[in-house]
């Protein structure tokens, strides 16, 4: 009677828990696509035509989408940035060209009004130009019932000479040299005249969306971003207000979250009893299995080339256009060579997790393969490798302009940070992620057709259906869709599909593994990852606007991005509890010893989420903090911190369990081990900390007192501080280099000189002794 009781009770608490799942993802998504509908029809408009007062076409939205494209061709937003978004060494184009501009009007009206130039003027005369500068350029004179902009003959002089300036910059003229070194461009970065001519174009748009309120005395299209002071671009009303509301909302939430906490936490039932033989070595390794050893690989060799890639680029900050006195900027220019680290991350990071999803499948599928499993295994490992080379082969063909330009988005770059692959290998990638998905639910729907609690099996599931499927969301745009309805998608990707739906896989395949050990309640594991889950996904969803704030979006996707962002960061804070959590466990039965140290990289993985994507996140989510940094060295600081500390620390110790069991006879090398895991902690440090986040925190001074253009111009990040602390990173590279150096070793050691067991102790025919163990616990 008891028991029924108690499985009752249990019963109800899951329905409980799914409901708030699902009317989480319900409300939450339909605020994320209500939102993107506004941003449809919101979006900056690019007029049809552009023209003088006279009528003379000088400009058409054809010609300012071929400039888009020319930009996407030569690197996109892995050289300087658009809006914010991009790569941090070379200008903000959009911030540049709008100071540039300005400048260059106010130098034209001064000649014209008082024959002198505009630093000669007297304070009074420069304040009356200034006036009429910010009324110039802030009045919208866009007609939308023609679908025309009008722009009078001063602005068009001072367009074609900032243009002029850009076409020489970009074509290789010799008295830019030392410009384009400190931007870390390669000589003569896009050849053809035309394409350069339409590049201007395009940096024109998106600078007069910056300067043009989108209402007679409102807000520009983008919110007033950049800081400008010249035409008045300051923070508005309202993001001031949701700033302060995100700050409330966060303190808040983590008094709700540690109260509610502590609150059921008096209701845990008491820890099982651990067994006395590790639960996952008392099975047969099946052929899928063992043909996971060639992922493993693949991780660590792309991880790997990632470091060493990662240590060019940062060289590449400091001497522009060679390495230690060669140059290679000719060849591997330092657009490309960020491209190829980027990428390399999210290859190896994501073929660590479908490494882990592809040996649990057959665990959970009652210790065996499904048929030819093994042969779906093997071919998707090939199609990945095809994927790689391809994608990487064509961005170097992209960048070195060889490729044709109409195939170059097809087939080389996209130009969009984080999905830089030519569209060709992002199907061929989707493609992959959905034979995963197969693979993984031809082993998952047997067993959740079994009787017994299924219900974290089920939230398994569904995460890894969300995982093969979300990625198709990078499909929504294409390579002449407006930057503003490509940035909401793009971000469906690298905000939702990664920090939401991997966010949410980890933690339940880790809660699955622990759960079948015999560590932890199958009642506990399943409660946390629902409840965990549905924290996730609350912040997450609608926090994808928070990276929307200042591209071409209205207010409310302000508010919303403020607001959620906020709460994303609460489940964040409170994980170092789960790290001392997870390192306990190690106490548990001593077989836990062979498993230390994939359990210690999942203890950094909560650390560096509270840091990395907590700490350092939240410092830029408050539209006020990110209107002036948004483009900074602080960006870089929280996605250093979050994607490796989090992800690839999660990706390494996924690998490294793997890897203890498909080698059970191996042994950690316990040198090697300790010296992967805290030098590539120490140098993450010292990455961040020496490096990375002072030179932020001096550019927010600087975006803050003078603007954006000036934090992240050529005189200002060319200062003796500046470089010296680009020098000093070296230390901190070297550092992690070193601990990834020692944990790619470990994993070849295992792989190629550790003699494989080819048999093991059966299972129970038709049952998972893992399965079998952890019902009988809970």
């Amino acid at each position: 009677m008891t028991k029924d009781l108690a499985t009752s009770s249990q019963i109800t608490n899951y329905r409980r828990l799914w409901w708030t799942l699902i009317c989480t993802l319900a409300i939450t998504f339909g605020i994320l696509g209500y939102f993107g509908q506004e941003i449809y029809r919101e979006a900056p408009p690019i007029p049809a035509k552009v023209v003088s007062e006279t009528g003379q076409v000088l400009m058409t939205k054809e010609s300012i989408l071929d400039g888009q494209t020319a930009w996407q061709s030569v690197g996109g937003m892995q050289l300087g940035s658009i809006w914010g978004h991009g790569a941090y060494q070379a200008p903000d184009w959009t911030a540049d060209w709008l100071h540039r501009e300005l400048i260059t009007w106010l130098d034209l009206a001064a000649q014209a009004g008082f024959n002198k130039p505009y630093e000669q003027l007297s304070g009074e005369q420069q304040n009356t130009l200034q006036y009429q500068l910010t009324q110039a350029y802030r009045n919208n004179s866009y007609n939308s019932d023609s679908d025309t902009l009008i722009l009078s003959e001063r602005r068009i002089e001072a367009i074609k000479l900032t243009a002029d300036y850009y076409n020489r910059l970009f074509g290789g003229a010799k008295e830019l040299q030392t410009t384009r070194r400190s931007y870390a461009m390669k000589e003569v970065t896009l050849p053809d005249d035309e394409r350069r001519a339409r590049l201007t174009e395009f940096f024109f748009w998106t600078s007069w969306a910056a300067a043009t309120e989108r209402t007679p005395d409102g807000a520009t299209y983008t919110n007033n971003w950049p800081h400008e002071p010249l035409i008045n671009n300051q923070p508005t009303a309202e993001n001031i207000v949701w700033s302060v509301i995100s700050v409330v909302l966060l303190i808040a939430g983590i008094g709700g979250l540690v109260w509610g906490w502590s609150f059921l936490q008096k209701q845990d039932e008491e820890e099982p009893e651990a067994p006395a033989k590790d639960p996952l070595t008392s099975f047969s390794l099946t052929p899928s299995q063992k043909a996971l050893g060639k992922y493993l690989f693949i991780v660590v060799a792309l991880f790997t080339l990632q470091v060493f890639l990662g240590g060019f680029v940062a060289h590449y900050t400091v001497e522009g256009q060679g390495f230690y006195g060669i140059q290679t900027s000719e060849w591997l220019p330092y657009s490309l060579v960020r491209t190829w680290h980027i990428q390399a991350a999210l290859f190896w990071i994501a073929t660590g997790f479908l490494a882990a999803g592809l040996f649990l499948a057959p665990i959970i599928n009652g210790g065996k393969d499904p048929k030819y499993q093994k042969l779906g295994v093997n071919i998707l490992f090939y199609a990945l490798l095809v994927v790689v080379a391809g994608s990487f082969i064509g961005n170097y063909l992209a960048i070195a302009q060889i490729m044709p330009a109409e195939l170059s988005f097809w087939f080389g770059h996209q130009g969009y940070e984080y999905v830089d692959l030519g569209r060709v290998w992002q199907i061929g990638k989707f493609v992959g992620v959905v034979l995963w998905l197969g693979l993984m639910l031809r082993g998952v729907v047997p067993a959740l057709r079994q009787p017994g609690d299924k219900n974290l099996l089920a939230l398994l599931t569904l995460s890894v259906i969300a995982i093969g499927l979300f990625y198709g969301a990078g499909f929504f745009y294409g390579e002449r869709t407006h930057i503003s309805i490509m940035e909401y998608w793009r971000w469906w990707i690298v905000h939702l599909w990664v920090e939401g739906f991997f966010e949410v896989f980890a933690t339940v395949a880790l809660a699955f593994i622990f759960c079948n050990m015999g560590l932890v309640s199958k009642r506990v594991a399943t409660a946390a990852s629902l409840a965990s889950a549905s924290l996730f996904m609350l912040g997450g969803v609608p926090g994808t606007f928070h990276h929307l704030y200042f591209s071409g979006t209205t207010t409310p996707v302000m508010a919303v991005g403020a607001t959620f962002s906020a709460l994303e960061v609460v489940p964040l804070i409170v994980l170092g509890y789960e790290a001392w959590e997870h390192w306990r466990l190690k106490d548990r039965a001593p077989w836990m010893e062979n498993v230390k140290w994939p359990l210690l990289f999942f203890v950094a993985v909560a650390f560096w989420n509270m840091l990395g994507a907590g700490v350092l996140g939240f410092l830029i989510n408050p539209p006020i903090s990110l209107y002036y940094i948004q483009g900074l060295n602080t960006t870089a600081t929280h996605a250093h911190g979050a994607l490796f500390g989090v992800y690839g620390f999660l990706a390494l110790g996924f690998t490294l369990l793997v890897l203890r069991y498909i080698r059970p006879q191996m042994v950690f090398d316990e040198k090697l081990m300790k010296t992967g895991f805290q030098w590539l902690n120490a140098g993450l440090v010292l990455m961040l900390f020496t490096s990375l986040l002072p030179i932020g925190i001096i550019q927010f001074v600087a975006s803050a007192s003078e603007g954006l253009w000036y934090a992240r111009s050529e005189s200002f990040m060319q200062t003796d501080l500046l470089r010296t602390l680009r020098w000093i990173r070296t230390i901190g590279d070297v550092v992690f280099i070193i601990g990834a150096l020692a944990v790619s070793w470990q994993v070849v050691k295992g792989l190629f000189f550790t003699p494989s067991q080819e048999t093991q102790p059966d299972v129970q025919a038709g049952h998972s002794v893992l399965t079998t163990a952890s019902e009988t616990r809970s």
